[in-house]
């Protein structure tokens, strides 16, 4: 009787073992199956980059003009930045008080627009006619199909995962965790396809435009201290009173070392009386 009922407990647990089995496979069949049949649909995911630098009439001009176009064909501008970088500047006379501040400088415009990629190549045609000389124009096409479909491959496995950890759960093992690493790991891919729709849909173009050099004329206040001194006259009368001063001052100061004077004038007279008497002593 124990044999027997050790027989019957074998034969159901071999049944529960193929039957499981052969569920394992018909779903890994189908998963296979479903794969093979979206592996065959590649979608096209081309992102445009395009970058332009040439020279312009008004740099002011052209960025309102670039904005205009860009808002009618339902772009919009990342990033703008205008500048003037001073060439040389020099300062003449103007009048007694004033000079003429002449400045040559360049001024530089800086944009970082997206666009409607079906649109890209008809903006980059209007740019060129806004343009005097163009100094350089490319464009980089890059395919993100493949990573696009990898992508979302990848995410139909995580959630066919998922599924089957929620229905072998237990409170003893460590399903929760990795159904939460794979759903992280699912949002990471669902939001990098979404970015790489984002740049299909809309392309990058960089655009670097300037202008000829401009001379700005500006009179300002006379800075140099030597133009505010007295006319010709003036400073002549001044330098001959000052000569009067120094004359009287100088007389003061022989007049504090008169003693000094005598002394070394009596001193000489004597060097002279004992010189010419020796020399008449034969």
């Amino acid at each position: 009787m124990k044999n027997y009922l050790i027989l019957c407990v074998l034969a159901v647990a071999v049944s529960g073992c193929n039957s499981e089995k052969r569920s394992y496979n018909e779903s890994a069949d189908t998963t296979s199956q479903s794969l093979a049949g979206q592996d065959s649909v590649l979608t096209e995911k081309i992102i445009k980059v395009a970058d332009m630098k040439f020279r312009v009439k008004d740099v002011q001009n052209t960025k309102e003009t670039l904005s205009s176009i860009i808002k009618k064909e339902g772009g919009s501008i990342v990033e703008f930045s205008m500048n003037s970088v001073v060439q040389e500047t020099e300062k003449v006379k103007y009048s007694a008080d004033s000079l003429l501040e002449l400045t040559s400088y360049r001024t530089e415009g800086f944009m970082i627009a997206r666009v409607p990629s079906d649109k890209l190549d008809d903006f980059t045609n209007k740019m060129a006619k806004l343009a005097v000389f163009i100094d350089n124009q490319s464009m980089k096409m890059e395919d993100q199909s493949v990573i696009y479909l990898a992508n979302k491959l990848k995410n139909q496995n995580k959630v066919e995962a998922v599924d089957q950890l929620n229905k072998h759960a237990t409170k003893k093992s460590n399903n929760v965790e990795s159904a939460l690493f794979l759903k992280d790991d699912y949002v990471d891919h669902k939001i990098a396809n979404m970015l790489i729709d984002e740049q299909v849909q809309y392309s990058t173009i960089t655009l670097s435009f300037y202008q000829d050099n401009t001379v700005k004329q500006m009179i300002v206040s006379n800075d140099r201290l030597y133009d505010y001194q007295p006319d010709f006259f003036k400073r002549l009368v001044l330098r001959f009173v000052g000569g009067w001063v120094v004359f009287k001052e100088l007389l003061i100061f022989i007049a504090s070392i008169w003693v000094w004077i005598a002394i070394s004038l009596a001193g000489y007279a004597v060097f002279k009386y004992y010189r010419k008497k020796q020399i008449l002593v034969p």
